[in-house]
Order: C-alpha cells, then structure tokens, then sequence
C-alpha cells in the first residue's frame, strides 16, 4: 500500500525524535492493523491510529493509496477536524 504525507504530517514527523519517528513510521507501514477507530462527524471518512500518546489521522485516496493528513499529541489531534 502507497503512503503520502501530507505537508503538516511530514513536518511533525521529521520534528520528532527517533524512537518516536520510528514507532509512528512502523505503525504508518503496517495499516491496516493496530489500533484504528473512523472519525464520526466528518465529510470525508478519516480515521485515527493510536501509536501511545499520539495520533495519526489519514484517510484512503483510492484502495491502494493511504493519505496521512495529520500526526499530532492526543491533546491536540482532534481540534480544528
């Protein structure tokens, strides 16, 4: 499955330190497995992955194509969606 990062994603990513930028990568790689719930209240259908205290919010451009939109903290993940 191809993965694209979205501008704001990419700059979280690349902000943060090693173990964590390898965990949300690995967990970003295996999708569809780990622990995945849909945004309810959207236009778009998005959903969210939980890796520890922080979320990844993503959405399917097509079947083989995942668009990361979104890496942020719990805290913060979910205002201004």
């Amino acid at each position: 499955m191809k993965v694209l990062y979205g501008k704001d994603a990419a700059k979280v990513i690349n902000r943060l330190d090693a173990p964590t930028k390898r965990r949300i990568k690995v967990a970003i790689e295996r999708l569809p497995d780990g622990d995945i719930k849909q945004i309810k209240g959207q236009d778009i259908i998005t959903y969210r992955l939980r890796v520890g205290g922080w979320r990844v919010l993503y959405s399917f451009e097509n079947d083989s194509t995942i668009f990361v939109e979104k890496v942020a903290p719990r805290g913060e993940a979910y205002k201004g969606v």
